[in-house]
């Protein structure tokens, strides 16, 4: 299956460098087995600090598992090096923020959800804990005396 890229669009106001925070950020995805096309029913996540061992002692992904239909083991592993900031020059145009190495485990949906941050685009104020659930997310920042903002999320996948 090889690598997949999340790319992400959103429209900035006077904010940048709009991130996942830290190892135990949580991207929420639903899965399809490559297999047999199976489709998780629930959100699952997957976090850079998580690992789980292959069969057969191949090493280890951020997470294995057996599908519920076809019995097959697959594995999805977040490349920590790919994930990338959105920045105001980005604004309103699809980034990759991050890529997966898929192995018979293919994204088909993102539920962006707690754990963004991002700064002032003017001022670096810092913004944490942002939550994008409502695809929507708004605040104040008081060193420019200005809105913030970051509207209309949206996402797609590629392959890298």
């Amino acid at each position: 299956m090889g690598r997949i890229g999340l790319q992400l669009r959103a429209t900035l106001e006077n904010i940048t460098r709009l991130r996942a925070e830290g190892e135990d950020f949580r991207w929420y995805l639903k899965l399809k087995c490559a297999n047999c096309g199976e489709v998780s029913e629930k959100w699952q996540y997957l976090r850079l600090m998580d690992s789980a061992p292959l069969k057969g002692g191949r090493g280890s992904a951020t997470m294995v598992q057996k599908c519920k239909l076809c019995s097959r083991e697959n594995s999805i592993d977040i490349l920590s090096q790919t994930i990338k900031p959105y920045n105001a020059e980005d604004s309103e145009k699809f980034k990759t923020i991050v890529e997966f190495e898929c192995r018979g485990l293919e994204p088909v949906d993102f539920q962006p959800q707690a754990g963004f941050a991002a700064e002032g685009a003017e001022s670096g104020t810092p913004f944490n804990d942002i939550n994008l659930l409502e695809k929507d997310w708004n605040d104040y920042d008081e060193k420019t005396k200005e809105s913030v903002g970051i509207y209309e999320v949206t996402h797609k996948f590629v392959k890298c």
